[in-house]
């Protein structure tokens, strides 16, 4: 899994009938140390998260083995909305007061 946060919504009236029903997120990823990467990915959502949370996606065939993705086409999911995180005895990121300490630090 990976780390990322969620930035933006994806619009699909036109899709294949095996994802009409999945929300869309664009899913920015998160260095180590919080800061925002230019990578990203189209997520679906499986856990009712939403924008500018910082959540838990899988990519690959592990984005299949949810519930709402099993069978369907779908290379990301996020799969968990984070509370808090703490690296060597820093809290991080702290959901309850969307404390990003480290955010101005970016990179790795």
């Amino acid at each position: 899994m990976k780390l990322g946060r969620i930035v933006g919504t994806v619009v699909s009236t036109r899709k294949d009938e095996k994802i009409e029903s999945l929300k869309l997120y664009i899913v920015r990823d998160l260095s180590l140390k919080l800061g925002e990467k230019d990578s990203f990915v189209v997520a679906v959502d499986s856990v009712g998260a939403g924008v500018g949370e910082v959540v838990l996606y899988a990519s690959g065939s592990s984005a299949r083995q949810t519930r709402m993705t099993d069978g369907r086409p779908v290379d990301a999911c996020v799969m968990g909305i984070v509370d808090t995180i703490d690296l060597d005895g820093q809290v991080l990121y702290d959901k309850a007061s969307d404390a990003w300490p480290a955010k101005a630090e970016g990179g790795a």
